[in-house]
This record gives C-alpha cells, sequence and structure tokens, in this order.
C-alpha cells in the first residue's frame, strides 16, 4: 500500500516538473518499469444495486410429492339423464303362487249395468222436477224460476231474496230469449225482473238488482227506450219483461208476478248453495 502511495507521489512530481519550464529547466526521463505491487487488502461491502433484467426461463423442475385429500366441496347441480342401461341378467324365478277363486264375472257386470241403469232414472227424475214440478229453466250458470204470485217489485224482491236468489236480470240476449219463452210458456204478458231506476243517478241511469249499471246490452220497447232517457216518474221507475221480449216500464206498486234467479252450486250433490229454497209457485 505504501509502495503505491509513493508511487503516485513520485508520478505527480514528474508531470509539475515537466509542465513547468520557467522553474525546471532540465528534462527528466521517465525510469524503467517498477515491479508489480502487491494485492490490497478486500474492501468494504458495497451499497446493493438495483434489479436487473429478469433471466432466462429455467428448465422445469421435477413434480413434487402428492398433496393431501381436500375438504368435500358443496353438491354441484344434477346433470343431465343419462342414457338407458342395458338389461340386466333375469333373477331367479319365484315361488309358485297360490291358486286363485274363480271370478263370477257375469254378476258384477249385470249389477254394474243395473246401476248404470239406476243412474238414467236418478237423472231423468230429478230433471223432470227441475223442468216440470218447479218449472225450473236454467242455463250453464243459473236458474230460474217463475214465482206465480202477485206481489208489489220490493215484495217480490224480499220474495227471491229469502229462496236464496235475486230478481231474475237478463244481462244477455240468450237469457232474455229464454225468459221471454219462460213467460209465453206461462201464457202471461208480463213478468217483474231486476231492473230499477237508480235514484242517486241521473236522467236515464238504471241498474240490475245486484247494483250493476246496464252495459252491453237493453232490450227496450222503442216507446220506452225514449222513456228511459229522460228521468222517469217515481211510481213508473220499475221494469217487466213482455212476453214480446222486450222491457217496459211499470209502476212498482203494482201486483205482478216475477222471475227469481239463483247461481249453480259448484258442488256436488243436493241441497247445496245455489238451490232454490222454496218453488211454490
Amino acid at each position: 500500500m505504501f509502495r503505491l502511495l509513493m508511487f503516485c507521489l513520485f508520478g505527480a512530481i514528474f508531470r509539475c516538473i515537466s509542465a513547468s519550464t520557467e522553474i525546471c529547466t532540465n528534462s527528466l526521463l521517465p525510469g524503467a518499469k517498477g515491479d508489480q505491487g502487491e494485492i490490497g487488502e478486500e474492501g468494504d461491502l458495497g451499497k446493493l444495486g438495483k434489479y436487473g433484467p429478469s433471466g432466462l426461463k429455467g428448465v422445469q423442475g421435477d413434480s413434487g410429492l402428492k398433496g393431501e385429500v381436500g375438504h368435500i366441496g358443496k353438491m354441484g347441480p344434477s346433470g343431465d339423464k343419462g342414457d338407458k342401461g342395458d338389461k340386466g341378467v333375469d333373477g331367479p324365478s319365484g315361488l309358485k303362487g297360490k291358486p286363485g277363486t274363480t271370478c263370477d264375472c257375469g254378476r258384477y257386470r249385470k249389477v254394474v249395468g243395473q246401476l248404470d241403469i239406476n243412474v238414467g232414472k236418478l237423472r231423468d227424475a230429478v230433471k223432470f222436477v227441475k223442468n216440470v214440478v218447479l218449472g225450473l229453466k236454467e242455463t250453464e250458470e243459473r236458474y230460474y224460476l217463475l214465482v206465480k204470485e202477485p206481489k208489489r217489485f220490493r215484495e217480490a224482491s224480499m220474495n227471491c231474496k229469502l229462496r236464496g236468489g235475486t230478481l231474475a236480470m237478463p244481462k244477455t240476449t240468450n237469457t232474455n230469449r229464454l225468459m221471454t219463452e219462460y213467460v209465453l210458456q206461462a201464457g202471461l204478458t208480463g213478468v217483474y225482473i231486476g231492473v230499477q231506476a237508480q235514484s242517486t243517478g241521473g236522467p236515464g241511469s238504471y241498474v240490475y238488482a245486484d247494483s250493476s249499471p246496464l252495459q252491453g246490452f237493453a232490450a227496450w220497447s222503442k216507446d220506452d227506450d225514449l222513456h228511459s232517457r229522460s228521468s222517469p216518474a217515481t211510481n213508473s221507475s220499475c221494469v217487466e219483461l213482455l212476453s214480446t221480449g222486450t222491457w217496459a216500464h211499470v209502476e212498482c206498486e203494482a201486483s205482478m208476478f216475477f222471475v227469481c234467479e239463483f247461481p249453480k252450486s259448484r258442488r256436488r250433490g243436493g241441497g247445496g248453495r245455489g238451490t232454490p229454497a222454496s218453488a211454490s209457485s
């Protein structure tokens, strides 16, 4: 180390002398090359430099050991139905069963046939009671009963309610035609129906017995059609169905026959809801 310092010092003096011509007039020639100095001591560890660029990808290593089995996950959705498998091998035959009894099929057929006959007779009897004894007419949804008891409009409406129905409301052409045939068969000229002027409405405001307005259908006669558009008199605000199939105004205090209607019951069996409570006529 000391020799290296001396060598550097001599070199500096030599450069100074060779650069200053005023002080040193004699020129010095460089000496022979000296021997190589000893290797110095290892210096301190330097600071950590920046990361260099990534190297090339190495060769894939050997596969590691197989790990332990993990926890069972949740059940996934059901897959599509698979194809039908091949038929399996037939199993062994079972033990022989006990002999059966002889079936008297002809006897059972006879009983079933007699039941069908009895059901038909009962159906005809029910139809006879409805159409002849009670005098009922019917549609797919309702029964209609002509009550041959002269009553005023309010009394007729109450009588239908006591029977479990209301005054008949012909809301369609088919229903109006059926009720007209009913009146003709009874030999009558007119009957009360469930249509009345609404006291709280304006001129021409009429409602059915269930308080629903007249919509889509009305069978007023020509004279009564004009009368229905104006405000009807209090004593003629009720409506009757004539044998001609048209509607006409009538005094509510007049005593007339009337038609009640009853909704058909959705339950099977007699005495259900919607059957007329009384059919006296």
